[in-house]
């Protein structure tokens, strides 16, 4: 017939018989696009898996035998372990027989084993756990920085800070119920779509409030070290930006799911704020041991001591997590050694007699 469309064999349609022998049509673009799917999310989560693995074996070598006893350098080690057990089941999910084509097309998971049951629910819940850590990891670090404003300043922010936490963690266990229930019938979530989004939103809110107070209070650090003219570039502009990029990055893969159809773009949320923790943590530590100052060499000024005070209070080593080994311009602050008071007065000394009232002079 002259009317007849040319043949496409690239939109040619097959069928499929189930166990009761009841046919179902297919097309072949449904079968391509399960399969750029599966493709797709294959990529994402050996890419977190990647990037995860190496920063926890970086993280191991590269961590000073001091700090490895600290809650932060266990939190961020328990998170990355998380992570990767977490990110491997994912990829062994696409590998396995939930992800048969025959089994998604026909919705037939008869053959699928417990084990694959077993794994899907362990990853959902690992979710809930990582989350937990991370939420625990920012608490810890943004009290670091809060821990010399007012006590009203410091309650209200306590409370907000907790009812954020509480709220994420909420919804992201209400998911993870909710999701291995759905497993466990073999179903889609398709009817779980609003949950997860919300999850993911209060997630990704939890996050930037943490990383907003941090951030701010590092901008108000800077500007006080600037107009004493310390403007160097060390651990504190490290740790400034990588509080920026965890405010921004985890949003932006929030955003990504409402404007892009790149698959479990969500996902990415948890595992960038589990390697920008401690990658800021190894960062500055590095910065500060490069530019780390003779023993012999004096204070920049007697008022140094008084703005950190001001700025961070009484910090000691193994207490902070981004703010260990931060010290202004003189390296790390640790257990290393200090210049004698025949050199010069001590940092801490100079806190000590600030909070007593006593004039500081230049020399013991």
């Amino acid at each position: 017939m002259a009317d007849d469309a040319p043949f496409d064999p690239f939109n040619q349609s097959f069928t499929l018989l189930d166990l009761k022998k009841s046919s179902h049509q297919f097309g072949i673009p449904e079968l391509d696009e399960l399969i750029i799917y599966q493709v797709q999310s294959g990529i994402v989560f050996a890419a977190q898996l990647g990037g995860t693995l190496v920063l926890l074996i970086t993280l191991l070598l590269l961590a000073k035998p001091e700090k490895r006893r600290s809650p932060i350098f266990i939190l961020n080690a328990i998170s990355l372990s998380i992570n990767f057990i977490l990110t491997l089941l994912h990829c062994l999910y696409f590998t396995g027989a939930f992800t048969k084509i025959a089994a998604i097309l026909l919705q037939d998971y008869s053959r699928v084993p417990r084990s694959e049951y077993a794994k899907s629910i362990t990853t959902t819940n690992l979710s809930f756990l990582l989350l937990l850590c991370a939420e625990i990891s920012l608490i810890l670090q943004v009290r670091v920085v809060c821990v010399n404003i007012r006590r009203n300043q410091r309650q209200v922010l306590v409370v907000v800070s907790v009812l954020v936490v509480l709220i994420a963690l909420g919804f992201r266990l209400t998911l993870s119920i909710e999701n291995s229930i759905y497993i466990l019938n073999a179903a889609y979530l398709t009817d779980l779509d609003w949950l997860q989004s919300v999850s993911n939103i209060t997630t990704s809110i939890s996050v930037c409030w943490f990383c907003s107070i941090f951030v701010g209070k590092l901008a108000f650090a800077l500007r006080e070290r600037r107009k004493l003219g310390l403007r160097n570039f060390g651990p504190m502009q490290v740790i400034f930006i990588m509080g920026i990029q965890s405010f921004i990055v985890p949003a932006i893969f929030s955003l990504l799911p409402y404007v892009s159809s790149l698959p479990n773009m969500p996902f990415n949320v948890l595992t960038v704020i589990t390697i920008f923790l401690p990658l800021s943590s190894l960062w500055a530590a590095a910065t500060a041991t490069t530019r780390s100052q003779p023993a012999s060499q004096p204070l920049p000024s007697s008022n140094s001591g008084g703005l950190r005070q001001r700025l961070f209070g009484s910090i000691t080593s193994g207490t902070t997590g981004l703010l260990v080994g931060l010290d202004d311009d003189r390296g790390p602050l640790s257990p290393s050694p200090v210049p004698s008071h025949s050199e010069g007065v001590v940092l801490v000394d100079i806190i000590d007699m600030e909070k007593q009232n006593v004039p500081v002079t230049g020399k013991s």
